[in-house]
């Protein structure tokens, strides 16, 4: 079995790190994918998706220091889906990629640019 999920997009939002009771550092980071199709009349249309990436100690770390809103950067994880029961009782579900390396393509100011340079944090 596999469950392994690669994506490239931009970074929404610059990390937030935090500390788990074990001591773990976990660092989050929102990543937009865009999609472009055409739709049934031919109008080009593009989706965005929103991923929420959780990386951990070193790789959140890495990321931490190196990664800012706007930057290109290339996650390849697995999918963790959770469930929880919130205030009123409701069972509220959430989906996440945990990190297990992250690639960084292109800085905020040079996303745009068309060789991207690599750095990696495994």
């Amino acid at each position: 079995m596999k469950n392994t999920v690669t994506l490239v997009g931009f970074v929404g939002n610059n990390p937030e790190v935090r500390t788990a009771q074990s001591g773990a550092a976990i660092t989050t980071v929102s990543l937009a994918t865009t999609n472009t199709f055409k739709d049934s009349e031919g109008n080009r249309q593009t989706e965005t998706e929103w991923h929420r990436i959780t990386c951990f100690n070193g790789i959140g770390k890495c990321v931490a220091e190196h990664v800012v809103k706007g930057a290109m950067i290339m996650v390849t994880g697995r999918i963790h889906y959770t469930k929880w029961t919130d205030q009123n009782g409701i069972d509220r579900y959430g989906c996440e990629i945990i990190a297990e390396q992250v690639d960084f393509l292109a800085k905020a100011k040079d996303a745009s640019k068309e060789e991207p340079k690599k750095r990696r944090a495994k």
